[in-house]
């Protein structure tokens, strides 16, 4: 044991390194304290009842909190029999949000530089490196966990696929599936589709050198051990992944069921909302040089009063804290702000690192290694899908023919695969250093990739050109705000395009001079000036300084919040505490005041028609584009949805409430049914029809019904709600005659049984959003279960997926223990001589 600590020893020392950088640059949160805390409330707003109904220590797997109603495990389920949600809430429970994630990014990322077989020193450089890439520390600043979450087990799952390629098959495999298991469970399905991309590129090239060396046989044998591997992630997460499977066709990212008075494709995501956040071609320059392009939306630090915009206030005699002030607030006009890209806006750049920027271009050069050829595939191919709509050329084909591609937005996230190539070729070009003996070509190719770094940061400050492409249109807004003043504005436009290239200047003067003393670093190592330790240690010093204060401007101090529970921060407003009083456990409350997708503080109160939600149901979305979303809404649709209650604003733009006494309640039965050929057909018959009276069904639904009954009936029929439970609904029922009822909850039938007096019954889509069913005549009870297969089922194959996987880990663990021994006397037994040939 003593022995193992001893040969451990240098990676304890680095773990309690990469420990105090954790806890130096995010102290604050060792002291209680979060980041995004508006998203974390944003997201608490479409859990209110779910969180409601834990508190009763009662699981809800459907919730009516908003848009109607929608599987609550699109939001937040528990999946207790996943191995990896264990090990997931043992993380967060032991570590401070965001210190689990960075841990997670510095220890995987470690661990992959060890199987690259670099020193210890070595790999916590590239492990700094990739976890401090500016991309990752805005995603946390953000409070996007599952998505840092997700690109930290990037590192592991490729280092765990290297080993199994390298004939590890026993540990990489098991390693292999409990990384992807846990990356999987991340849940973040537009991070792991583009690691996969990668991965992809790699048993290519991987493919083409077993067939160049006639060892193909062994390539796939280790592809067979990752598949298999693979299976065994996705049984692990068998609950997670088909239900999410189930829902992805029937949500805002499926198939449109409309085909005519709609934007949406027939298939996935629009491709104007798809390319939203597109990387621009020029912005990649932000890689090295991180003000490139202004740095992130909104005001500047960099507007002092010395700045030329704050100058041109105070030659109008404005005072100079005024004058700052003035500047700061011309990032409210379009195309004025410091970030001058094709961006809707940013949170800042993709920083990658002069130092490592540095050394990717040199490793380029000088890395025999095949994996080379992944990195720089990767890169390429990342950066071009990047673009989206800045240079469609690839971008359009993926979209268009690549499976699964148009289900994600914000295409510019595949950079974050990019963010930890870098970093990989970036150390095997220093590993190269080290293996290589012809020094003199070192030297040459040292010498054209500075002169090529130093290149590309002389044409970023000559060539850009700091004009945003709205900037006019800022100008004219400018010029109304200046009362006519087209003069001033135009000063103002000119000064920011000087501010934004004195910014760029400022930062290409500083990735020069970490250029330079990487050379020099790098020159000496060379020329053997300094030992491999002293090199790694300066290496990672020189990195760090070069990354921490450009992290620095997107994750201060002043980014930690004290933890705030949602009560503290969004107060109900009076028309909110009067409609609370209501006793009825179930109906919904339209604010006329908010933006229906983008709703996040009616939910905290109300069963709402509206919230944010990228996991809405596309039926849903397609209701509120064609019917609610317009001056006025339509009345007719807003009934049929049970909105009892309106909030709208007086003359003094102060809330109010409006009681809606045409409201159709929980549920009633009909006097006619229509039927209509297709959604379009539906959509339009429901833009002007009587709710309470009629019914429109699509025609696929006439089997279920006898259109015998299916006018008239009883007139003094009734029909209650008895008991609300959001996934087990209750109703009494009393007519004298067969009727068809309408119930004011939303259609899905993956999971949704109907029960009459206990036993099956069929159900139907009316209103093109709702349930309906054909009721019998009498006294009855009718009940609306929520019991999906795809998630009580896939627990149990969760369970099976997981015992599997820890018997396999310990498998592994034990065989590589047993290994270690045998070494250990080998050597004991070797002379010195043997010794010297082993290391050699």
């Amino acid at each position: 044991m003593n022995n193992w600590f001893k040969r451990n020893g240098t990676h304890f020392l680095i773990a309690a390194i990469l420990l105090v950088i954790c806890l130096a640059y995010f102290t604050p949160a060792f002291q209680g304290k979060t980041l995004g805390q508006v998203d974390v409330i944003g997201a608490q707003s479409t859990q209110k009842e779910i969180n409601d109904y834990r508190a009763k220590d009662t699981t809800i797997l459907w919730t009516n909190q908003i848009f109607g109603g929608m599987p609550a495990y699109q939001i937040w389920a528990p999946y207790p029999n996943n191995v990896a949600s264990f090990i997931v809430k043992t993380l967060i429970a032991a570590f401070p949000n965001p210190i689990y994630d960075v841990l997670l990014l510095l220890f995987g990322t470690y661990f992959l530089f060890i199987v690259l077989k670099l020193n210890p020193w070595l790999a916590a450089v590239g492990s700094v490196a990739f976890t401090f890439s500016s991309y990752n520390i805005i995603l946390l600043t953000a409070g996007h966990s599952n998505q840092a979450l997700a690109i930290a087990f990037f590192a592991p799952i490729i280092a765990s696929v290297i080993l199994t390629l390298r004939g590890k098959y026993l540990l990489g495999g098991s390693l292999t599936a409990l990384f992807i298991a846990l990356e999987l469970k991340a849940n973040h399905i537009q991070m792991t589709y583009y690691l996969v991309l990668a991965l992809v590129i790699l048993f290519g090239i991987e493919l083409y050198h077993a067939i160049k060396a006639k060892t193909i046989p062994s390539f796939f044998k280790a592809v067979g051990v990752i598949v298999a591997a693979t299976f065994l992630a996705i049984l692990v997460n068998a609950s997670l992944l088909w239900s999410t499977m189930e829902y992805a066709a029937y949500s805002y990212r499926g198939p449109a069921n409309l085909t005519q008075h709609t934007k949406e494709p027939s298939n996935g995501l629009p491709k104007d909302y798809a390319y939203q956040w597109s990387q621009g071609v020029g912005e990649c320059f932000t890689f090295l040089v991180p003000n490139a392009y202004g740095g992130a939306s909104g005001p500047s630090e960099g507007l002092d009063q010395n700045s030329a915009t704050a100058k041109v206030f105070i030659d109008k005699g404005v005072a100079a804290d005024q004058a700052v002030n003035y500047a700061q607030q011309m990032s409210q006009f379009p195309g004025l702000e410091m970030y001058w890209g094709n961006k809707p806006g940013t949170s800042g750049p993709f920083y990658f690192g002069a130092v490592i920027c540095f050394l990717f271009l040199f490793g380029l050069l000088i890395v025999k290694n095949r994996i080379k050829w992944w990195l720089l595939g990767t890169v390429v191919l990342t950066m071009l899908l990047s673009f989206g709509s800045n240079w469609p050329y690839v971008s359009d084909f993926f979209f268009s023919y690549v499976p699964l591609y148009n289900k994600f937005r914000a295409v510019e996230s595949i950079l974050a695969v990019a963010s930890i190539c870098f970093p990989i070729m970036a150390l095997l070009a220093v590993k190269e250093i080290i293996d290589t003996t012809d020094k003199k070509l070192l030297f040459k190719k040292l010498y054209i990739a500075a002169g090529i770094m130093v290149g590309l940061i002389i044409i970023a400050t000559l060539f850009l050109s700091f004009r945003s492409a709205d900037a006019q249109n800022g100008i004219t807004y400018l010029t109304k705000a200046l009362r006519g003043d087209s003069a001033t504005a135009n000063n103002i436009a000119t000064a920011i395009v000087s501010d934004r290239q004195s910014l760029e200047e400022a930062d290409a003067l500083r990735s020069f001079i970490f250029i330079v003393l990487a050379f020099g670093l790098l020159w000496a190592f060379i020329k053997e000036k300094v030992n491999v330790t002293v090199f790694s240690v300066a290496l990672l010093a020189l990195v760090l300084v070069d990354m921490w204060p450009i992290d620095k401007r997107y994750l201060r101090e002043a980014n930690f919040q004290e933890k705030q529970d949602a009560s503290a921060v969004v107060r109900p407003r009076e028309v909110d505490q009067f409609i609370s009083r209501d006793p009825d456990p179930d109906f919904r409350v339209f604010d006329l005041t908010a933006e229906i997708k983008n709703d996040e503080t009616n939910p905290f109160f109300h069963k709402s028609i509206s919230v944010y939600s990228a996991a809405r149901l596309k039926r849903y979305d397609e209701l509120m584009d064609n019917q609610l979303i317009g001056n006025p809404p339509n009345h007719d649709v807003l009934d049929m949805l049970n909105a009892k209650y309106f909030i709208t604003q007086d003359t003094a733009h102060n809330s109010k409430m409006v009681s809606n006494v045409t409201a159709c309640g929980h549920a009633w039965f009909v006097k006619s049914v229509k039927f209509a050929d297709n959604a379009d057909k539906e959509m339009q018959a429901i833009s002007s029809f009587a709710p309470k009276d009629e019914a429109i069904v699509d025609k696929r639904y006439s089997k279920l019904i006898d259109t015998k009954i299916a006018t008239g009936g009883d007139p003094n029929a009734t029909i209650k709600l008895t008991n609300y439970n959001p996934d087990h609904l209750t109703y009494e029922t009393g007519s004298t005659a067969n009727q068809i009822a309408v119930f004011s909850e939303i259609y899905y039938d993956k999971g949704w049984k109907m029960l009459i007096d206990g036993k099956e019954a069929p159900y139907f889509r009316a209103d093109y959003v709702l349930r309906a069913a054909q009721i019998p005549l009498g006294n009855h009870k009718v009940e609306f279960i929520f019991h999906p297969a795809s998630y009580y089922t896939g627990e149990k194959l969760s369970l099976a997926g997981s015992i599997l996987l820890v018997l396999l880990l310990g498998g592994a663990v034990y065989t590589e223990a047993k290994k270690k021994p045998v070494v250990a006397v080998e050597e004991k037994k070797k002379p010195a001589a043997d010794d010297k040939k082993t290391k050699k």
